[in-house]
């Protein structure tokens, strides 16, 4: 699929990556990994053919399709969501075109027996034929399907994107690139923006697809679920192995080690033979030998142990004051956001020292409410912060509040009073900006850098109440660890809104779950907010099951009740079977039009059975809506 041969790129004359070769086949799911800034996004670019490598050759199958999920994309506003979605099917909306346009001359024109009049007619059905090849009756489907699956819901469809965050139109943009049926994908953090429920469904999707990926992520849970194979960009070096995140670490510590023993052992015998060298050329007798020694030593391939690049953020969160027993006091809270409410009447109370997180589908006032705690947006409720309560505030979209005309010295000592100026480089050192680093302006920084400094102005002021909303985003695995660390040692109250759930573990007391405009509290970490959330929807699953066969007072009006039930659900079975049959057939004939269309339509009968296969799947599809109507009804 492709091959990348002796690739190398440089800035400022110091390489990112060096004379680096690998290949992507079908079926790989490969996770891209390393430290920010060690190129994995120069990386996506390249292999999108958006940016030249400085040396090294990519070879690429003909007519390889490839789509790229960038970190900052280009949006044009004006288009709903559906609109936006449906720019996927280029192809598809080209045949429409030319269809709507011959079926204009067909309605206009009188002369049914000319030629012209006639070639119109063959022109239809052959672009009928490539509509239906290319999916076109089908793709309106497909389309609310994956924006379902991504979080949207169907009253969302036809609103403007304009109206929507840069978090949602970034699913959007992923949206188009799963429609889009390319033979590789390039994902650069494309759970950035996703909610829990979102990332599981985006895991199930990538698991089942049939082309290669290359994912950029920090999310070692979703790595661990979805790739096959990880490749690190280290000190200008790839190590790969085809292994998913938690096992490459495991087999590269392994090798390390064995790499590390069979040095030691070379190193025994260069010595020794030294050692001899050194004995033979005092005699005359023996200088042939150790020459011969000589050489035999020059000839030794050297076994060089692989480096790893160890250099992580320190971090410390100081508690300022100790505050009052309760820090936080909501009393019916509510937010709208003109037609939209966002909560409604919420109340809640943070005790000093707990440690609790936000979670929830985008859109359900996670942010909302943490911005209101802070003051930085005015509600309906009350709203009271406890004795000596001072909030360390870090926003979602933190990073976009650095000037990036900025050095990053400046931006620290900008930030800082007369008490802690002078520990700035200090401080910056600690988190990795060290040397002339220090003098790089911010909108040079990558995403993973920027949001390193913002976590560094954090610690200019005093706090005994860390509020963040997805602090993780951009950070790389170590520095995600090394946040997580402090976090868990910081003695004072945390409020953390994430989608993060390896990040979440075992770092929480309670859990908020954000849902209908309203909260509800899990007394646990995230495991057991999901575990406790699988067992309700069962619960609530069984209680439908229960009402619905339940006997209405053992008459007969419940027993007729509970046999059509059975009847139908029989019913039900056999026609999704059907329709499940007949669509694999459906796609097995468009796979035989789009590979060998001429053999193919050289057989008279293939399009007559295809076409009735499309008929009986019509009809299928209106017994399955017939049937599951009355389900309904008598569920009710």
């Amino acid at each position: 699929m492709l091959n990348i041969h002796n690739l190398s790129i440089s800035f400022q004359g110091e390489y990112l990556f060096e004379e680096i070769t690998f290949k992507l086949g079908l079926g790989d799911r490969i996770g891209l990994i390393g430290k920010n800034g060690a190129g994995k996004s120069t990386m996506l670019r390249i292999l999108s053919k958006e940016q030249e490598a400085d040396t090294g050759q990519i070879a690429a199958d003909k007519d390889l399709k490839i789509g790229f999920l960038k970190q900052d994309i280009d949006f044009d506003f004006g288009k709903t969501v559906l609109e936006e979605s449906y720019e996927a099917f280029k192809e598809i909306k080209a045949c429409e075109a030319k269809l709507e346009q011959i079926n204009i001359q067909l309605a206009e024109r009188t002369d049914y027996e000319s030629e012209s009049y006639n070639q119109l007619m063959i022109d239809l059905n052959e672009i009928q034929h490539q509509y239906e090849i290319l999916g076109g009756y089908n793709y309106q489907g497909d389309t609310e399907k994956i924006l379902q699956g991504l979080g949207f819901k169907r009253e969302d469809f036809n609103k403007l994107t304009d109206t929507f965050s840069g978090g949602w139109r970034m699913r959007i943009e992923l949206a188009k690139l799963l429609l889009q049926n390319n033979d590789l994908l390039l994902l650069d953090e494309p759970t950035n923006h996703l909610d829990i429920e979102s990332i599981i469904w985006l895991e199930n999707f990538l698991k089942s697809y049939s082309g290669a990926v290359v994912i950029v992520s920090h999310d070692k849970m979703f790595l661990d679920n979805v790739t096959n194979r990880t490749i690190e960009i280290s000190l200008g070096r790839i190590y790969d192995y085809n292994k998913p995140y938690t096992k490459f670490l495991a087999l590269r510590k392994e090798m390390k080690i064995q790499q590390l023993a069979a040095q030691k052992n070379q190193e025994k015998q260069i010595q020794q033979t030294e050692k001899l060298i050194e004995k033979f050329r005092a005699k005359a007798s023996k200088a042939t030998m150790a020459q011969s020694l000589i050489k035999k030593l020059d000839r030794i391939d050297r076994i060089e142990v692989d480096e790893d690049d160890n250099s992580v953020m320190s971090l410390n969160f100081p508690v300022s004051v100790t505050p009052g027993k309760v820090v936080v006091e909501l009393e019916n809270v509510s937010k709208s956001y003109g037609d939209l409410q966002v909560l409604h009447n919420v109340s809640l109370a943070v005790p000093r020292d707990i440690k609790t997180a936000f979670v929830g589908q985008n859109g359900q006032g996670k942010s909302t409410l943490a911005k209101i705690i802070v003051g930085e947006i005015e509600h309906e409720g009350k709203l009271n912060l406890g004795h000596n309560v001072q909030i360390g505030y870090f926003a979602q979209n933190q990073a976009e509040y650095l000037d990036g005309s900025k050095t990053v010295l400046d931006t620290m000592i900008d930030a800082a009073n007369e008490t802690n100026r002078s520990k700035v480089r200090d401080i910056l050192g600690s988190f990795l900006f060290r040397g002339e680093e220090v003098e790089k302006y911010v909108r040079v920084l990558s995403g993973g850098e920027r949001n390193r400094l913002a976590l560094a102005k954090l610690l200019l002021q005093p706090l005994n109440v860390l509020i963040m909303d997805e602090p993780t985003n951009h950070l790389d695995i170590k520095s995600k660890n090394v946040l997580k660390d402090a976090l868990k040692k910081f003695e004072g109250t945390l409020i953390l809104v994430s989608h993060d759930r390896d990040f979440l573990q075992g770092l929480t007391d309670t859990v908020y779950e954000f849902k209908d405009q309203n909260i509800k509290e899990y007394l646990g970490d995230i495991d057991f907010f999901l575990e406790q959330r699988n067992l309700e929807n069962l619960r609530e699953a069984e209680k439908r099951t229960v009402i619905a066969n339940k006997p209405k007072e053992n008459n007969k009006q419940s027993y007729q009740d509970q046999k059509k039930l059975k009847s139908l659900n029989n019913r039900l079975s056999n026609i999704e079977s059907k329709i499940n049959q007949l669509e694999k057939d459906i796609k097995s004939d468009d796979l035989k039009l789009a590979t060998n269309y001429d053999e193919t339509a050289s057989d008279p009968k293939f399009f007559d059975a295809y076409q009735t296969k499309k008929k009986s799947l019509e009809k299928l599809m209106a017994d399955w809506e017939k049937v599951q109507f009355e389900l309904d009804e008598i569920s009710k």
